[in-house]
């Protein structure tokens, strides 16, 4: 007896112990995988703009953008990183229902160079009917050579 008594007391105890190795495995994956794909998303909509030698304005409060890509399609930013795809009719709604709020923000239209003038006057056309009395024109720095 005094056999079998002994090999219980040798008997191994449990490790009450978590193994984190594999999590940290997974862990430095998943991150591999995000640095690799952030600068892959495309947040906004591709547009050449028209070069000028015009000074940039400083302003304090973040403008509201509107885009119109060469197709003739209208995108709205409102604040930065955010980009909506609007209609005429919901980009007048929009545009009204913030000039009431505030009507000094500042408007910007933002045409692709190779878009229609007469697009980019139908975007500043609409932002007027929607109470904007001032829209400003954003270009690209042109080279200097």
């Amino acid at each position: 007896m005094s056999g079998i008594a002994a090999r219980r007391k040798r008997k191994r105890k449990l490790k009450a112990e978590i193994n984190v190795v594999p999590y940290i495995d997974v862990m430095l994956v998943l991150l591999i995988i995000f640095m690799v794909t952030a600068p892959l998303l495309n947040l906004g909509v591709d547009i050449e703009l028209p070069k000028s030698n015009a000074k940039s304005m400083q302003e304090k409060k973040d403008p509201i953008v509107v885009t119109v890509d060469r197709d003739g399609h209208y995108f709205l930013v409102l604040e930065p990183g955010s980009n909506e795809a609007v209609t005429r009719e919901e980009l007048v709604a929009k545009m009204s229902a913030i000039v009431a709020q505030n009507p000094d923000v500042p408007v910007f239209v933002a045409g692709d160079g190779s878009a229609s003038y007469q697009t980019v006057y139908d975007a500043m056309n609409q932002l007027q009917n929607a109470g904007v009395e001032r829209v400003g024109l954003m270009s690209a720095q042109r080279d200097e050579r």
